[in-house]
């Protein structure tokens, strides 16, 4: 299935890459890739390589993890990285007014919002990672330390 414009929310991140001097080209896949094993296996690389966006409230606020696809947050030392109380993890309804996108295609750039953003240092194992680009047939290569600097992030260990 090829797009002959791609929708708007990968249009957004495009420009959003564009503008920060991201070097990857997003790429349309010809299957969904809503979990980081699909996209794992349409791009032939291991689901450690899949940058996930998860979006997590702490204490009401929203955050953006990416976490490598092979982890699961550890919602404790994420509240303890962020000096809250309480951390859960966001509805859809939550992500998409706090990001733009949609659950299975969030990406780490172009959010309409400005959120804290927190990066899995489990993803500097890899030359290359892949990350959703604002919809879920819809990727673009980075590595750990672009995705630090596009997203302003901070590095952390988020799980296991």
């Amino acid at each position: 299935m090829v797009r002959e414009e791609p929708p708007a929310s990968v249009d957004r991140v495009i420009r959003a890459l564009s503008s920060l001097g991201g070097r990857g080209v997003v790429r349309e896949l010809d299957d969904s890739a809503r979990t980081a094993k699909e996209a794992a296996d349409a791009l032939g690389v291991e689901v450690d390589q899949i940058a996930n966006s998860l979006v997590f409230l702490g204490d009401g606020e929203p955050v953006l993890v990416v976490s490598s696809g092979g982890h699961r947050v550890d919602t404790m030392q994420l509240a303890a990285i962020l000096e809250v109380n309480e951390v859960a993890k966001a509805t859809a309804d939550q992500v998409r007014k706090a990001t733009g996108f949609v659950i299975g295609g969030v990406a780490p750039v172009g959010l309409t919002h400005p959120i804290r953003t927190i990066v899995d240092i489990a993803l500097s194992r890899y030359n290359e990672v892949w990350a959703a680009a604002g919809h879920s047939h819809w990727v673009f290569p980075t590595t750990y330390d672009e995705l630090l600097r596009l997203t302003a992030g901070e590095a952390a260990e988020v799980g296991a």
